[in-house]
This record gives structure tokens, sequence and C-alpha cells, in this order.
């Protein structure tokens, strides 16, 4: 048997960073951006260093991902704050193809609140027309060190750890017995 038998093509072919890698691992929800548009937080199944993303009928509205051939992905970290921002290059899994007969059931488990059992509802995304998009790291991550362009999110304030405390005010001195 072949060392990569089992990894496709588009997995050899990814570029990511030991921090992408980790985050991708650890996520649950990603701030999507497609063609420059606004981030858009999404459930997400992380598969093979990739992240798994269903959109459509009945599930959750990601205007454009399933066409588009690129995104921006943001990750958070334990701190419940971005970690990360990493170009992507989206590929849809096809209704019917091997690869969606073992991804989407792994997805459908991880749906939260799935109204019936797995089967039934990989069955009703191939026929309702849902699309199940892998986003694969296709490149090095954004500068972390300050905000991205455009951010409504203010600098962070500074720490009363930096400010001169002032002695208590007292009213009169406690004298010993």
């Amino acid at each position: 048997m072949r060392e990569d038998a089992e990894v496709t093509d588009e997995v050899r072919d990814r570029v990511s960073t030991p921090l992408v890698d980790e985050a991708v691992k650890k996520a649950a929800v990603a701030w999507v951006s497609v063609a420059g548009g606004p981030a858009r937080a999404l459930w997400c199944v992380p598969a093979e260093g990739s992240l798994l993303i269903v959109s459509g009928p009945g599930e959750q509205a990601a205007p454009g991902l399933a066409e588009a051939a690129g995104a921006d992905v943001t990750l958070r970290g334990d701190h419940a704050g971005r970690i990360v921002t990493w170009p992507a290059r989206v590929t849809r899994i096809q209704p019917g193809t091997e690869e969606w007969t073992t991804l989407a059931p792994t997805v459908a488990v991880k749906r939260l609140n799935a109204p019936g059992p797995t089967a039934e509802l990989v069955d009703r995304w191939a026929a309702s027309g849902c699309a199940l998009s892998r986003l694969t790291p296709a490149g090095e991550p954004a500068a972390g060190d300050r905000l991205p362009d455009g951010s409504l999110a203010e600098p962070p304030r500074d720490a009363p750890v930096v400010r001169v405390t002032r002695k208590p005010f007292r009213l009169h001195r406690v004298r010993p017995r």
C-alpha cells in the first residue's frame, strides 16, 4: 500500500503553517469572507487539515461560497479572540462522489439539532442542492499583530497596572493601646 493512499491531491498540495494547522484542528466556527465581502460566522468541521462547511436551503447561509475559488478564513483561539486569518482554496464536493460519501456523513454527525438521522440528513443535503465546501489553506496567514484594514474594533485600552495608584485617604490615625 502506498504511503499517501488515503491523501487526496488537494490535501497534499495545501500550503499551511503550524499555527493554521492547530487552529483548524480545534475549529468549530470560522469567519469566512468571500471576494472581499463581510465575514460570516459559519459552523465547520475539521477534516484532513481543511475545514468542511455545509450551506444552502435549510442550512446556514454562505452567499457565494459554493461558487468561489478562494476565501479568507479567520479562526479564534482559546481566549475567544482572533488568532489567525488565512487564505483558503474553496472546493465544492459534489453529491454522489466517493469524497461525498465519506465526508458528508462525518459532517452530518457533527450537525447540532439535526432533524432526523444522519443518513436522511445527507440525502436531504444532496436532494435540496446544499453545498458541501472544503476550505484548504492556500497561503501564508495575514499579519496577526495589527487589526485588519477596515476593522471597527478599537485597540486595547491601557491596563490599570500601568497607572500610578494613590495612597488611600485616612480620616484619622489609629494608635495602638
